[in-house]
C-alpha cells in the first residue's frame, strides 16, 4: 500500500453494489485504514510510504511467513463469506507462527481484486483481517492493492518474534516422543463439504471451516516453557503434518486410531456419508490445530502447559526408529493416508476427499 489519504472511517452513503472499479487504489485502501487501530511507537513509517518502517524487539528473532489464499482453489465466494475470506487469510499465517512459538507481531496484505466485485464484498473482507488481527494484537504495517483479470487473491505476509533457542519446528522430533494434537480434527473438513452440498450438519463444523481459530497462545506457551521437541500447524491435515515431521526428523511414526479426538458433529457427519471418520479425519485439513512431539524428559513441562488456558492437548501416537508411518487400530495396522496436496495429478485431486477449495 504505496499511498493512503489521512485516517478516516469507510465513507457512507455508497450503495452495497458499487463495484470497487468506482474508487481509486487511495480510496480503497481508506476503507482498510479507516478500520484499524492507531499505529503502535515501533511502527516508525506504516501505511502511506513506498515500504514499512518497524523497529525490531529488543533479544528476539524475528519469524515470517507468507500465505495467499486463490478464489477457487482456497474458497469459494459462493458459499464463503467475504469476512470469513479475509479471516481464514490471516488465520492460515497466525497458525504458521503458532507452529514455531512465535508470538504475532504484524502483517502486510496485498490483494488482487476483480473490478467488478462489489465494494461492500471488500470492506467485510477487510472487516474480517482487521478483527482477527485486533484480537491477537497484529499491526498491518502496509502492502498492495491491484486490479485482477481473473479471480479474488489475498495474500498475506505476518511477521512474529520468538526468543533465539525457543523456536519450533518440524525436524526435532525423535525416536521415542510422544505424539500430541491440539482440540480437534475433522471439522473444518466436515464443514466444507457440507457447504459444498448445500447440506451443513452442526453450525460448529461449518464455524470451524470458515472462521478457524489458530492456537497462537499454545504455541507461544509451547516455546516458551521449551515443552516440545518438534511442532507443526495441521492446515494441510494431521496425516500430512505427521508425515512432514517425521521426515525432517528422520523418524517413523505410529498413530493410535482410537485416541484421535474427531469432532462428534465431524463424526457424524462422515459416518452419515459412509466414510470412514478416522480417514477423514486424518486427511482432511483446515482444522489449523497443531501436531507436537514431546520427549520424555518434557512431559513435566508439557503437564504445564496443559494446566494453562488454550487448547487441550491429546496423546495420539509415538514416533519411531523404524521410518514406517501406521495407523494402529487394536491389533490392525494400515499406512498412514495421505493429506492435501496442492501439486497432485489432476486425476488424483479431483477424487481428494477435501478437493483443492478449503486450503
Amino acid at each position: 500500500m504505496t499511498s493512503a489519504p489521512p485516517r478516516q472511517p469507510p465513507a457512507v452513503g455508497v450503495p452495497n453494489s458499487t463495484p470497487v472499479a468506482a474508487f481509486t487504489e487511495r480510496e480503497l485502501i481508506g476503507r482498510i485504514t479507516g478500520r484499524l487501530p492507531p499505529p503502535p511507537a515501533w511502527m516508525l513509517v506504516g501505511i502511506g510510504d513506498d515500504a514499512a518502517v518497524v523497529e525490531p524487539e529488543r533479544s528476539r528473532a524475528e519469524v515470517l511467513t507468507v500465505d495467499a489464499l486463490v478464489e477457487g482453489v482456497h474458497f469459494d465466494r459462493a458459499f464463503t463469506p467475504p469476512g470469513a475470506i479475509g479471516h481464514r487469510a490471516l488465520a492460515a499465517n497466525l497458525s504458521d507462527l503458532a507452529a514455531m512459538g512465535a508470538a504475532p507481531r504484524l502483517a502486510l496484505l496485498s490483494m488482487a481484486i476483480p473490478p467488478g466485485m462489489p465494494v461492500a464484498e471488500f470492506d467485510a473482507i477487510a472487516d474480517g483481517i482487521a478483527r482477527l488481527a485486533a484480537r491477537h494484537r497484529v499491526h498491518l504495517a502496509g502492502g498492495n492493492l491491484t486490479s485482477s483479470p481473473g479471480p479474488l487473491v489475498v495474500d498475506i505476509t505476518a511477521i512474529g518474534t520468538v526468543k533465539r533457542r525457543q523456536a519450533l519446528t518440524r525436524a526435532g522430533a525423535r525416536a521415542g516422543d510422544d505424539i500430541y494434537v491440539s482440540g480437534t480434527i475433522g471439522a473444518a473438513a466436515a464443514g466444507l463439504q457440507a457447504l459444498r452440498r448445500a447440506a451443513a450438519p452442526a453450525s460448529s463444523a461449518v464455524a470451524r471451516f470458515l472462521y478457524p481459530e489458530p492456537r497462537v497462545r499454545l504455541g507461544v506457551v509451547l516455546a516458551r516453557n521449551r515443552a516440545a521437541t518438534a511442532c507443526m500447524d495441521l492446515s494441510d491435515g494431521l496425516a500430512d503434518a505427521i508425515r512432514q515431521v517425521a521426515e525432517a526428523s528422520g523418524v517413523g511414526a505410529i498413530l493410535d486410531a482410537e485416541a484421535v479426538p474427531i469432532d462428534p458433529a465431524a463424526r457424524a457427519w462422515f459416518e452419515s456419508r459412509g466414510a470412514d471418520p478416522v480417514h477423514a479425519a486424518l486427511a482432511g485439513g483446515d482444522d489449523y490445530e497443531l501436531l507436537v512431539a514431546v520427549g520424555p524428559r518434557l512431559r513435566r513441562r508439557l503437564a504445564a502447559v496443559a494446566g494453562s488456558p488454550g487448547a487441550p492437548l491429546t496423546r495420539i501416537g509415538v514416533f519411531t526408529e523404524e521410518r514406517a508411518l501406521i495407523v494402529r487400530r487394536g491389533a490392525h495396522d494400515t499406512p498412514m493416508p495421505e493429506g492435501y496436496q496442492h501439486f497432485r495429478r489432476l486425476a488424483e485431486d479431483e477424487t481428494a476427499p477435501g478437493g483443492a477449495e478449503g486450503r
